[in-house]
């Protein structure tokens, strides 16, 4: 029996409406200011290694990295899947970094952390990058979840678009970051259903096929060593790629330091492995030879049919409602008390101030979507939003190298404004196809080659950098060793 235009259309509105009453149902209808900020329960405990660790990956696991998985992995074969899902290793980066600052510095943020060590100025500096990646966070989790409701710009997508930010920041609003949380773990469990399902439908067609390799001659060597270049890159960017995202971040505070590190190592787990599953669509695309336009989230489902749409629809709005929610729950955080270095115990005062942020970044963060109308802004809007990794590598010498003691304000600006300044450059080039970068930086082949000779010698510069500015401060006497300060968590 086929279905009629009318019931093609309400039937992504009956997902919609049934994650609607999950996340509804599974929020808390109040919270306290520990719970808002800190994700304890109602009852003061602090989220455990399991419930922190599936929030923590389910966070990362956003509609666009599903979606940017898929593509890579018809670019790239299966390198580039698991290239992408070796972005989850920035989980282990970070706890790492963040158990040191806690167990020595006793801070309560990283906030906190970088106006003790590096001063106000340096903070405030570091927040305004920070603000920057929560406003990009917005508009694009919110436009792949529309997407599944109507092409770009249609009444379905713009209903859509305002239908799924409104309702996560209703719950948000009321649980700032223990909804998140608990929402999260919720999202989990419902991604990892779907991608057994999606495994159970793709991966028989990839087997029978052949996983594609150069040896059956599925892939071809250059598609093999441009994999292997992003592979590299990644690999290079956990150094510092997680750091200037406060959805994993803010996680790394809300429970004592040996628990939050097994909880990070449990979400690289968690997270690399759903990425690299849902790759397997990419590699069935490739196998196929399904044209992956607009993108294989879309092609794969529109080419198996409506069940297959509808339930990749329901991992879009799992995985962008997780990562919407993360964001607006760290806005409240970095709007009430990071951008106020605040260090006690937060207030409900603090809780009003951060609902108020939520609203704000709400309706700014999703503005870019208007661009639609615009002709030309909205790639550029996109184009510039990918530099982030590149931009942000001197913060890895920032947080790494933090026991160089006599590392202050010299060397915080030292690291940071030279990958600054080559984001912008390779920003330039891509909006006005200007040569910026010699050819000689590049390393390994493929598109990605460029890129990484960038975050290579790059980086390295900023370490030396970083490293000189202490030496300077030492010879001229300049340095402050901090004092321990008090944390609330």
């Amino acid at each position: 029996m086929s279905l009629t235009p009318a019931a093609w259309l309400s039937l992504p509105w009956l997902v919609f409406l049934g994650y609607a009453v999950m996340v509804l149902r599974a929020t808390p209808g109040r919270a306290g200011p520990m719970a808002f900020f800190g994700g304890h329960s109602l009852q003061g405990r602090a989220p455990g290694i399991w419930l922190l660790g599936a929030s923590a990956a389910v966070s990362w696991v956003m509609a666009k990295s599903v979606d940017n998985a898929m593509n890579l992995t018809v670019a790239f074969g299966w390198w580039g899947g698991i290239g992408y899902a070796a972005y989850w290793l920035a989980f282990v980066v970070v706890a790492i970094a963040v158990y040191f600052i806690r167990t020595r510095g006793g801070d309560t943020s990283l906030a906190a952390f970088l106006g003790r060590k590096y001063g106000l100025p340096a903070t405030r500096l570091f927040l305004v990058v920070i603000g920057i990646r929560l406003f990009n966070e917005v508009w694009s989790n919110t436009k792949v979840a529309a997407l599944y409701f109507g092409a770009e710009g249609s009444v379905g997508y713009w209903l859509a678009a305002l239908a799924f930010a409104g309702l996560t920041l209703y719950y948000s609003r009321r649980g700032g970051l223990r909804s998140s949380i608990v929402t999260d773990a919720i999202q989990m469990l419902l991604i990892a259903l779907l991608l057994v399902i999606t495994l159970t439908v793709l991966a028989p067609g990839v087997a029978a096929s052949g996983v594609p390799s150069v040896a059956n001659g599925g892939l071809r060597p250059d598609m093999v060593a441009g994999g292997i270049t992003f592979f590299i890159l990644a690999l290079v960017q956990t150094l510092s790629y997680g750091f200037h995202d406060p959805v994993l971040t803010d996680r790394a505070f809300v429970s004592p330091p040996l628990k939050m590190v097994a909880s990070f190592v449990l979400a690289a787990l968690l997270g690399g492995t759903l990425i690299a599953g849902f790759s397997v669509a990419g590699l069935y695309a490739l196998v196929n030879g399904i044209d992956p336009a607009p993108s294989v989230a879309i092609a794969i489902p529109m080419a198996l049919g409506l069940g297959m749409l509808l339930l990749f629809n329901a991992v879009m709005l799992a995985s962008a409602g997780s990562t919407l929610d993360s964001t607006f729950a760290s806005t409240a955080k970095f709007g009430a008390r990071d951008w106020r270095i605040a260090r006690a115990v937060p207030t409900l005062d603090d809780q009003a101030r951060g609902r108020r942020a939520m609203w704000i970044i709400a309706l700014l963060g999703n503005l870019p979507l208007l661009s639609f109308y615009i002709d030309g802004v909205g790639p550029a809007v996109i184009a510039a939003t990918t530099i982030s990794g590149t931009a942000i590598m001197g913060l890895a010498p920032i947080f790494l190298l933090a026991w160089v003691r006599p590392a202050g304000t010299l060397s915080f600006h030292l690291a940071l404004w030279p990958g600054v300044l080559i984001g912008l450059l390779l920003a330039l080039q891509k909006l006005a196809d200007l040569p910026t970068i010699p050819d000689w930086v590049h390393l390994g082949t493929g598109p990605y080659a460029q890129t990484l000779g960038i975050n290579v010698w790059g980086l390295a510069l900023c370490t030396v950098l970083f490293l000189t500015g202490a030496v300077i401060d030492l010879l001229r006497g300049r340095v402050v060793y901090p004092v321990r300060s008090n944390s609330f968590s």
